[in-house]
């Protein structure tokens, strides 16, 4: 599967909803999800210079449109990427458009941040993170809760988010690295073996954190 795929349908889907139906497409629009699938890609491979130009690409399409809520997504989508690699923080480009946000990216901003939502806040996430969403909230889940997720990025922030709640169990990391590995996602692989590579450690598990930290070199040298 090509990486540009393997970004979320519900991600992509908030740039486009609000414009969809009505043909034919501006051009804008399918510039903007070209840059926008490009930047998340390069952030999931770690690849920072085309990261920051089809970023910027994607911010000078929507801003034709003169819809703050629409950049909004954008910001949303490029750092629902960086929480995938364990990257969290204000999500920087969001918080300057909340107010001209409506309640789903408000509600999907505070997921990223791993918060506890109502409800209502809850009812406005994609349909895969609603139920990690409510685990937040509650005991702690089962990997059964990340294994249905199909899509890999959308799995990757699942865990992410349970794993910055202090919820996300070692088979979840597991499950993590095993994901960003198929993808060949270099930035979160390298974040999830970093983690399973510190655990050992602190088991005193020296012959695994050796076999990690060999994987983590073999990332870093990039096959040279």
């Amino acid at each position: 599967m090509r990486l540009r795929l393997a970004v979320s349908v519900a991600f992509t889907s908030l740039l486009l909803v609000a414009c969809a139906g009505s043909p034919p497409t501006p051009d804008w629009q399918a510039s903007a999800r070209s840059a926008i699938d490009g930047a998340v890609t390069a952030t999931l491979v770690g690849d920072s210079r085309a990261e920051t130009a089809d970023l910027a690409r994607a911010r000078s399409e929507v801003a034709r449109t003169g819809r703050p809520d629409l950049m909004a997504r954008v910001e949303l989508m490029h750092c629902a990427a960086q929480v995938a690699s364990l990257a969290f923080g204000p999500c920087t480009g969001f918080e300057p458009l909340r107010s001209d946000a409506s309640a789903p990216e408000r509600a999907y901003a505070g997921f990223l941040a791993a918060q506890v939502l109502t409800h209502d806040d809850v009812e406005q996430l994609p349909s895969p993170q609603r139920p990690i969403a409510q685990a937040l909230g509650g005991p702690d889940p089962s990997i059964a809760l990340v294994q249905g997720i199909a899509d890999p990025q959308s799995r990757l922030i699942a865990v992410a988010v349970l794993f910055e709640a202090g919820k996300a169990s070692p088979p979840m990391i597991a499950l993590a690295i095993d994901t960003a590995s198929a993808q060949g996602w270099r930035r979160p692989l390298l974040a999830w073996l970093k983690v399973e590579a510190l655990r050992a450690q602190e088991a005193g598990d020296a012959t695994a954190a050796a076999r990690l930290q060999r994987r983590i070199d073999l990332v870093l040298s990039g096959g040279k």
